[in-house]
Order: structure tokens, then C-alpha cells, then sequence
């Protein structure tokens, strides 16, 4: 679970099959792992449907539970008034 969530902190909110794809975890185990992982409140999860080239995949999108990426470097775009 540590590689998971380590995974989640680095690369921010990824689907599951770029988790087991990045850890070499295979995709069943990678979510067990995250449905443990929700479970306890550390990481928030919904499912996600997508077509690509017609085909559908089912995947699990996820993120830390509370964490904030920090800011891009660069400049900022100005307030509107």
C-alpha cells in the first residue's frame, strides 16, 4: 500500500491502471489496494468512464485525501477586477 500511496503523492491524481502500470503491481492488486486505501479515508476515489478508438475502459480515478500540489513556477495570471 506504502508504493501506492507514494505513487499518488508524486505523480498527483492518476487513474488505476497508470498506478499499476508506473509500481508493476498487477491491476487487481493495485485496487484492493485502493479500495483499502478509501476505506481508511486516505485517498478519494470515483470511477471513470472513457472511450479511446471506440473501445471502452472502466478505470478508477484517484488522488490523496486532502493534498494540494503545489503552485506550477511562472508567471501568474492577473486578478480580474
Amino acid at each position: 500500500m506504502i508504493e501506492t500511496l507514494q505513487c499518488l503523492k508524486k505523480y498527483g491524481q492518476r487513474l488505476d491502471l497508470e498506478i499499476a502500470k508506473e509500481t508493476g503491481v498487477p491491476l487487481a492488486t493495485v485496487r484492493q489496494r485502493l479500495a483499502d486505501l478509501t476505506a481508511t479515508g486516505e485517498v478519494i476515489m470515483c470511477n471513470l468512464t472513457r472511450f479511446e478508438n471506440g473501445k471502452r475502459i472502466d478505470a478508477w480515478q484517484c488522488r490523496v485525501s486532502g493534498y494540494v500540489p503545489p503552485l506550477a513556477p511562472g508567471r501568474k495570471a492577473k486578478p480580474t477586477t
